[in-house]
């Protein structure tokens, strides 16, 4: 039994695509068969794929059901954490999803999912990200401080969707966690964060993130070992849609 993650699969069969990113970028042309041929040639039923969040451009779920429907189709068991795109995935209405998807999708939120000794958590996460105002050699002088208080405020509701699905595995006796996020753990300016923090309270061996495609985005955050736990970025451009076996 293999554990992979991959995320920011953006699909789009119901709904229009207005990201320019994707419209114009060669990484992005026919991706979706390029991930499905991926994960066919990678993955068995017997394995569990972590799908961390963006997956669908739709907003209202009669524009999400064959983008899901594509999901389910791919092999292995399916866990999907919530992007800052996924509007369909309201987080209050995360029971009636996995009530209508459940055993095809599971969605992870203010739970845990399990990976033989492992406890899965996850949850969006946030991360500040701007505005930033640079000077001509692109050097930040500083940032929109209203900005940042409404960041601040929801890194501190993710933080708390975060612990809650700690202290459930905990209370069921796990000790060893891998922990998944959509946005990057820290943003540019940072080298630790909350998030960070948290990983290593808990003994988070790994901490898998998305959110950052396209190349300049790369490296915004951490990648490799960092104070003890191993980052690593999974968006499906970064990977060239071959899903990351974490273990």
């Amino acid at each position: 039994m293999g554990l992979y993650a991959i995320g920011d699969l953006h699909l789009h069969y119901q709904s229009v695509l207005k990201a320019p990113g994707q419209l114009n970028s060669r990484a992005w042309k026919k991706h979706e068969e390029k991930l499905r041929r991926n994960c066919l040639k990678m993955i068995t039923d017997e394995d569990t794929l972590v799908l961390v969040g963006d997956h669908s451009w739709g907003r209202r779920m009669s524009e999400c059901e064959t983008d899901l429907q594509y999901i389910c189709d791919l092999p292995g068991r399916k866990i999907l954490t919530r992007g800052n795109h996924d509007m369909f995935l309201d987080a209050k209405k995360t029971r009636q999803l996995n009530e209508l998807y459940q055993p095809r999708l599971t969605f992870l939120q203010d739970s845990y999912e399990t990976y033989k000794e492992y406890a899965l958590v996850g949850t969006k996460g946030y991360t500040f990200e701007g505005p930033f105002y640079l000077n001509r050699r692109g050097q930040i002088l500083g940032w929109d401080e209203e900005a940042e208080k409404h960041a601040i405020k929801l890194v501190d509701r993710e933080l708390k969707r975060l612990r809650t699905s700690f202290e459930l595995a905990k209370a069921d006796g796990y000790t060893k966690f891998i922990m998944f996020l959509h946005y990057p753990p820290t943003n540019i300016l940072e080298e630790r964060s909350p998030f960070t923090d948290m990983a290593e309270r808990y003994g988070a061996e790994q901490v898998i993130y998305a959110h950052c495609h396209g190349e300049s985005r790369f490296y915004d955050s951490i990648h490799g070992e960092f104070r003890g736990r191993q980052y690593r970025l999974v968006s499906g451009d970064f990977l060239r849609w071959k899903p990351l076996k974490l273990m």
